[in-house]
């Protein structure tokens, strides 16, 4: 008779459920959500580093998953995948920082090399595009779009959500993503001569280990432990 380890029968479970299943669990057992938190952690923070820096990312990814928890109990179960409610409030809370964006965006177009300890605005559009020269004239591009424009082409290029997913992370019609989209590469390709760097991530992107946002997401992982963070589940729960 063979006997399994304490806790192999917990962790298969939780990487058989779906999203949605393991938020419907959490709702009486708070401390589950920490599932959640694995999953998606690192992929909020590298999204959130690269539209406000590295700097913002931390607390803008914990904020994600602080206001995701309180608001569980609304979640639509419908939905096994939870990705696009995360990043829609990421980019909810993004949207608090318009300026700071627009300005980070806009002091990166003007640096003529890749600055070391400064996350790159767009890795993987210059990956994309296989072009080296695409970095400044990008974050150039960017600053130029409207708020609402910038949102959905970077949900979809560094959220790697299709046009459904987006459209959910917003709150509006799957038109209305289409319709903000083709305006927005539209200005991007007509900004960068042509190119259209922004097309979406591929999903089974590996961590880049010179990428500064996935070695600070590889670090935050390493430093927070699992059993932290369900404690701070379970205390931050409300009746």
């Amino acid at each position: 008779m063979t006997v399994e380890p304490p806790g192999v029968r917990t962790r298969d479970a939780e990487r058989e459920e779906t999203d949605a299943q393991v938020i419907e669990r959490s709702r009486d057992e708070p401390e589950l959500f920490a599932v959640l938190f694995d999953r998606y952690a690192d992929a909020v923070h590298r999204y959130a580093a690269r539209r406000l820096g590295p700097e913002a990312a931390e607390d803008l990814m914990a904020e994600t998953f602080t206001t995701a928890f309180q608001r569980r109990h609304t979640y639509d179960l419908s939905r096994g995948d939870a990705r696009p409610w995360l990043f829609g409030i990421t980019t909810n809370l993004v949207s608090r920082h318009r300026r700071s964006e627009a300005r980070r965006f806009k002091a990166l177009a003007r640096v003529p090399e890749p600055v070391e300890h400064e996350e790159p605005v767009a890795d993987l559009a210059v990956a994309r595009a296989g072009a080296t020269g695409v970095r400044r004239e990008l974050a150039a591009a960017l600053s130029g779009l409207s708020a609402r424009h910038r949102d959905v082409v970077l949900l979809v290029a560094w959220a790697d959500l299709d046009y459904e997913e987006a459209a959910q992370a917003l709150g509006v019609p799957v038109g209305t993503v289409r319709s903000r989209l083709h305006r927005a590469r539209s200005r991007l390709r007509e900004a960068l001569g042509g190119c259209d760097p922004t097309g979406p991530a591929d999903p089974g992107r590996p961590a880049d280990p010179a990428d500064p946002a996935d070695r600070a997401a590889h670090a935050r992982s390493r430093r927070s432990g699992r059993s932290r963070r369900s404690d701070s589940f379970r205390e931050a729960d409300t009746p």
